[in-house]
C-alpha cells in the first residue's frame, strides 16, 4: 500500500536534477500543492514532462518564473509568457510536440512499448533527426517512450490502497503519467482511510502509487 504522507516528506525525495512528470491542463488537474512544495525546498535544474506550463504564478508557471526548470518537454506554452521569454533567451531548453505525440510517447513509456508511429509532423521540422517508417504506402514518424523518475499527479479521492479517481477535466495527462514514472506520488482532495473506492470508480490503481499527500486547502 502507498504511504499516506505530507506533502514536504513525499517531495524531499525529488533532488537537482531528476525528471520530473506533472499532471495538468492549464493548471487543472495539477498538483498545486506539490508543486509549491518542491519551490520550497529549493530543487531546481529540473527536467518537466508537462502538456504546458499554465500560467505565470499558477501551476507549473511557478517553476518556471523560479528558474527551477532546465528542460521543458511540452506541448504548448502559448498561456505563460515567462516560457517563451525564458525559450528565447536561452534560459531553458524547449522541446515542443503535438499534443497527441505527447501523451502517446509517455502512454508507450509507461506500457512498455517500444515507440508509436504517427504521421503527425511528417515534413516539418518536428521530423527533424527522427526515424521514418512506411506502411502500406503511408510514411510515419517513429516517435520514442518517454519515462520520469518521479510523476506529480492530482486526483479527486484516493483511497487507502492508492487507488485513485479524477474528476473532469483532472482525466487529462494523469493516468498515463502514472504509469511511465519511477515514483508515483499523488495530492488528492480526500483520502478514503477506512474504505476504498468502487472498483468501477478507480482510474488508477494503487499499485502504481506510492504516496499519498491530502491536498491543503
Amino acid at each position: 500500500m502507498p504511504k499516506i504522507t505530507d506533502a514536504a516528506t513525499a517531495i524531499k525525495q525529488i533532488k537537482n536534477g531528476d525528471t520530473v512528470m506533472i499532471g495538468g491542463f492549464m493548471a487543472v488537474g495539477t498538483p498545486e500543492n506539490l508543486v509549491d512544495t518542491l519551490i520550497e525546498q529549493g530543487t531546481g535544474d529540473l527536467t518537466v514532462i508537462c502538456n504546458d506550463t499554465g500560467f505565470i504564478g499558477i501551476g507549473i508557471g511557478k517553476l518556471i518564473v523560479d528558474h527551477r526548470i532546465t528542460e521543458l518537454m511540452a506541448s504548448h506554452i502559448g498561456t505563460n509568457p515567462e516560457t517563451g521569454r525564458q525559450m528565447n533567451a536561452g534560459e531553458i531548453k524547449v522541446t515542443l510536440m503535438p499534443q497527441g505525440t505527447l501523451a502517446e510517447r509517455i502512454r508507450a513509456g509507461g506500457y512498455g512499448l517500444g515507440g508509436v508511429l504517427t504521421p503527425t509532423g511528417f515534413g516539418t521540422v518536428v521530423e527533424e533527426g527522427k526515424k521514418t517508417i512506411e506502411i502500406e504506402g503511408v510514411p510515419y514518424l517513429l516517435e520514442l517512450p518517454i519515462k520520469a523518475d518521479y510523476a506529480l499527479l492530482h486526483a479527486k479521492v484516493g483511497d487507502k490502497a492508492g487507488n485513485l479517481m479524477y474528476h473532469g477535466t483532472m482525466y487529462n495527462f494523469n493516468p498515463v503519467m502514472a504509469m511511465a514514472a519511477n515514483t508515483v506520488i499523488a495530492e488528492v482532495d480526500e483520502i478514503l482511510e477506512d474504505s476504498f473506492l468502487p472498483p468501477d470508480s478507480i482510474h488508477t490503481p494503487g499499485i502504481v502509487v506510492d504516496y499519498l499527500v491530502k491536498k491543503a486547502w
